[in-house]
């Protein structure tokens, strides 16, 4: 009974600790407004002046729902990687998806050297990353179903993704400067510019992943204790280990698709969140990473906003700057991290 008191103290931490860097998150930004104007904006009341309400919704709260999404999404997707292989320094871009989509993007970026005519927009930008992805999810499940040893199709993963890195290199070494400016713009990783129908998009995604995580809970708890485990529990692994894949494929090349290569949140949150809640059951654990990376992103959000009001500091070094030390403190320091 204590310990079920104690664990709703802790959910409901992670759910006001949301609620705040939410909220924190859209009072940021270069024109002041007060609080209770932005609360008047978000319930459609008037507000004393009418541009706050057009920055609020139009500008500052797709941000913050783009900032939430992308966390849960990530977060999620970690959990699924370090479940799979039962290591954890896997992330969701360990499948070599990140650099698929990095690939497919620096096409349509320098699609001009090769004298093709591609537009880059946020659309153009969003299919080619999902078929760069998609291409490299085809190419592990196809690895998946002949290689039955998760270390195999680890290093699998991390050699498409060192070979679509190479081939990035080269495009870049063949493009003109402006192409690769935008290219290297693009890897920054942004929050900014989706409009509600992309943001649409994240949702449903995340809601699919969420929904294959629940129904997969069984096989993620047996997993952890290896197939022979999993099998005795009825659990079959080639299905599992499938659904895991297929999920955090999904889940990172949403993200990727519409926000760039966001690294280190999906590695650092599981972490974090088996510490707070100190416990290996996903049906624990798959609704803390999904809030833990919600609050995580809008937090490192808040703070690219905080150098200054004429720029915003690229999300990707936030992330780096807070995700690598968490990881490195839990290593140095031993913490037991229940996997």
């Amino acid at each position: 009974m204590v310990k079920k008191a104690f664990l709703g103290y802790k959910w409901t931490f992670l759910v006001l600790l949301l609620v705040a860097l939410f909220v924190i998150n859209l009072s940021i930004g270069s024109v002041a407004i007060p609080p209770k104007e932005i609360l008047r904006a978000l319930f459609g009341m008037t507000t004393d002046n009418h541009i706050w309400k057009n920055i609020v919704l139009d500008f500052r709260l797709t941000k913050a729902l783009t900032a939430l999404l992308t966390g849960a999404a990530l977060g999620l997707g970690g959990l699924q990687m370090q479940t799979l292989f039962r290591n954890p320094l896997a992330g969701p871009d360990v499948l070599g998806l990140s650099a698929g989509a990095s690939l497919a993007v620096s096409l349509v970026f320098m699609a001009g050297t090769a004298g093709l005519q591609i537009l880059p927009s946020s659309w153009s930008i969003a299919l080619a990353a999902s078929l760069g992805s998609g291409l490299v999810l085809m190419l592990v499940l196809a690895v998946a179903s002949r290689v039955k040893d998760n270390t195999s199709l680890l290093i699998v993963g991390l050699m498409l993704g060192a070979a679509t890195a190479s081939l990035v290199s080269i495009l870049q070494f063949a493009s003109r400067a402006e192409e690769q400016q935008y290219f290297l713009i693009w890897t920054f990783g942004s929050l900014g510019g989706l409009d509600m129908g992309e943001i649409t998009i994240m949702l449903l995604a995340l809601l699919i992943g969420i929904t294959l995580s629940v129904l997969n809970i069984k096989a993620l708890n047996a997993w952890q204790l290896g197939d022979s485990y999993a099998r005795s529990l009825g659990v079959n692994p080639t299905r599992a280990r499938l659904m895991m894949i297929i999920t955090a494929s999904l889940l990172a090349g949403v993200v990727t698709a519409f926000c760039g290569p966001i690294a280190f949140v999906g590695l650092a949150v599981p972490h974090l969140m088996k510490l707070w809640i100190k416990a290996a059951d996903h049906r624990q654990l798959v609704p803390s990473v999904v809030l833990g990376g919600a609050s995580l992103m809008l937090l490192c959000d808040i703070l690219a906003q905080l150098a200054g009001n004429s720029f915003i500091l690229p999300i990707n070094a936030i992330t780096a700057l807070i995700g690598a030390p968490v990881v490195i403190w839990i290593i140095v320091s031993g913490r037991k991290i229940y996997v």
